[in-house]
């Protein structure tokens, strides 16, 4: 469990951020500036903080009240930074003998070997970095912040200049990594496919803050806030008047995009309040028909996708579509009631 709660302040820039985290996947998302990469700064000793506290498995890596500071290599933490770092005089193996000189000659012999052959690299142990492919690299930097048998694993924008299938191939080996350590991962990105496709938790930062932690699933579900879901992209974001509420059915009504729809119950609101409410695209529904929660529109432009068409028809209205879809003949968009979520401002 890896406890935070730390300030630092810049001339034009303040982090201030408190969260903790236990075993899995926790992913750092944010834009960038956020202050994500000075959190690991922070927690592997490449950054002293101006206050606060930092514990690792109830172990003080830093606390400036009791004047604490660890120094990075007694922290036991494995850091994978964004341009690798690996040392490009010295072989892939010679890089992950170089991270554990205190270990015995026979065991860090074991160890390398058993770390190359986990992350396929086995072959290319004699290469000097730059004759690794950028995949490579990662994986050997990956292994290389194993070597010491961390507490924590840091991970600075891992899929950073990677291709398509040299993603695959790391999201592959993260997954793995989540299985077999029974530790904290902390992933910075700021690209929302690695919160979905890598994390077990999602702390979301503005710049200098934390705004937000939740599992990827329950913000896909609910994002809360608006600028959550701006953050996040790919939600529809609308004006939406509350016109009628029957807390007994659970159920709303309201007017949205000039009609009037079924919603869900809005705890809190009051008629005639005026509310933002979204919608992701996946789950609004093109229909040949009108009926109910159904608006009347035209398609303004559209963009094929590998599995889907996005469709725009216009109003920050977006759907996601089927490839079969219809799009002949006049076209109403559906919002299912279960589809719209209230934002806070």
């Amino acid at each position: 469990m890896i406890q935070v709660r730390i300030s630092k302040a810049f001339p034009s820039f303040l982090l201030e951020v408190e969260f903790e985290a236990g075993p899995g996947v926790t992913v750092l998302f944010g834009p960038s500036g956020a202050g994500k990469t000075l959190t690991l700064d922070s927690i592997a000793g490449m950054m002293q903080p101006d206050s606060g506290r930092i514990l690792l498995n109830d172990r003080i890596l830093y606390d400036s009240g009791a004047h604490v500071s660890l120094p990075a290599r007694a922290r036991r933490c494995g850091y994978v930074f964004q341009n690798y770092a690996l040392f490009p005089h010295m072989t892939l193996w010679e890089n992950l003998a170089f991270a554990a000189p205190d270990l015995a000659r026979l065991e860090r012999h074991r160890k390398i070997g058993e770390l190359l052959e986990r992350f396929g690299l086995a072959a290319l142990a004699g290469r000097l970095p730059m004759e690794l492919s950028g995949g490579q690299k990662q994986r050997g930097s990956i292994a290389r912040a194993l070597m010491t048998e961390p507490e924590i694993l840091l991970l600075d924008e891992p899929a950073r200049g990677l291709d398509l299938h040299l993603k695959q191939d790391l999201y592959s080996v993260i997954g793995e990594l989540r299985k077999s350590l029974k530790i904290p991962v902390l992933l910075v990105t700021h690209g929302v496919e690695e919160v979905f496709a890598l994390g077990d938790h999602v702390l979301l930062y503005e710049p200098g803050r934390m705004i937000h932690r939740a599992t990827p699933l329950e913000l896909l579900r609910n994002p809360g806030s608006e600028a959550v879901a701006k953050l996040l992209g790919d939600f529809n974001l609308f004006d939406a008047e509350v016109l009628a509420l029957d807390p007994g059915r659970q159920t709303s009504r309201i007017r949205l995009l000039g009609e009037e729809m079924q919603a869900p119950y809005f705890p809190g609101c009051f008629l005639g309040d005026k509310i933002r409410v979204c919608a992701r695209p996946e789950e609004l529904r093109v229909q040949n028909r009108p009926g109910a929660n159904r608006v009347r529109a035209d398609i303004l432009s559209r963009l094929d996708r590998p599995q889907s068409l996005r469709l725009n028809f216009g109003d920050g209205l977006l759907v996601d579509a089927p490839r079969d879809t219809l799009l002949e003949g006049p076209l109403w968009v559906e919002l299912p009631a279960e589809a719209l979520r209230r934002l806070a401002g």
